[in-house]
């Protein structure tokens, strides 16, 4: 079956009702981050965990992923994260190829769900303005660093001669709560010096800094090219009844991010 925009209107009211965070409309596109709310998993895990590798009862999760999988209109693509730098490009691979392991996945497939599991790191969207190509990518400061927003977008501009692009920032650890020390500040420092803006000194913690993690973010996605860019600016670590934050409690569950095409109509 193919889901049509109008079809998808129908569908988004179902995934709505699930406890989701998303941003502004974009065509041809629909994507949303779950919550920690409407589940099955028992505490610590309460409720919506989608992880299978928190710890928690796997009879719960696969509940979970199942109430998820209904909303959706094709197949998730689950991938194993390991906050590295490679992008699974869906399209050249096989019916059988998932779980692969990857932090980013690209694709231009309709209806081919893409999806990123966090609990404080950040899950970005991504899309060509004309909605021929998705992207999404789990960055926390390893991957930002390391280059997994521009890689993304390295595979997106071989798959369209579209040259604008747009990126999603959906909810993660905030300015205030995300403590890091001091050769994180010098990786970014020796990266690029002017990442340096977004970052500051810790007010309690002398040689532990505060970092902007979406702020850094949208400063690499701006410098590669990507126009429009919006936060959800939901912070996962002060949020506790609506997200999973393994800095709060490192016994915990996952959200997951999913993004996917949808066909316009004629």
């Amino acid at each position: 079956m193919t889901i049509t925009q109008t079809d998808n209107d129908n569908l988004g009211a179902s995934w709505k009702n699930l406890h989701t965070v998303t941003g502004k409309p974009w065509p041809g596109v629909q994507y949303f981050c779950t919550t920690r709310q409407g589940g099955q998993s028992l505490p610590p895990y309460d409720s919506m965990n989608m992880g299978l590798h928190t710890g928690d009862d796997p009879v719960a999760v696969g509940q979970n992923r199942a109430r998820l999988q209904r909303l959706l209109p094709g197949p998730v693509v689950w991938l194993e994260q390991v906050h590295g730098t490679d992008v699974h490009d869906v399209d050249q691979a096989g019916e059988n190829a998932f779980p692969v392991t990857a932090d980013a996945a690209v694709t231009t497939q309709t209806n081919k769900v893409l999806a990123i599991m966090t609990a404080d790191c950040l899950p970005v969207v991504l899309a060509s303005e004309n909605g021929e190509v998705i992207g999404a990518a789990h960055a926390g400061w390893r991957g930002l660093l390391n280059g997994v927003l521009e890689n993304t977008l390295g595979k997106m501009r071989c798959k369209t001669r579209e040259s604008n692009f747009r990126a999603w920032i959906g909810p993660a650890i905030g300015f205030e709560a995300f403590e890091v020390g001091q050769e994180v500040y010098d990786a970014f420092m020796n990266n690029d010096e002017n990442q340096a803006l977004y970052f500051r000194s810790h007010p309690h913690h002398p040689g532990k800094w505060l970092a902007d993690l979406s702020a850094l973010a949208v400063y690499r996605l701006q410098k590669n090219g990507v126009n429009v860019v919006e936060e959800s600016e939901l912070c996962t670590f002060m949020n506790h009844d609506r997200f999973f934050s393994y800095r709060r409690q490192n016994r915990t569950g996952r959200m997951v991010t999913v993004a996917w095409k949808i066909k316009l109509p004629a």
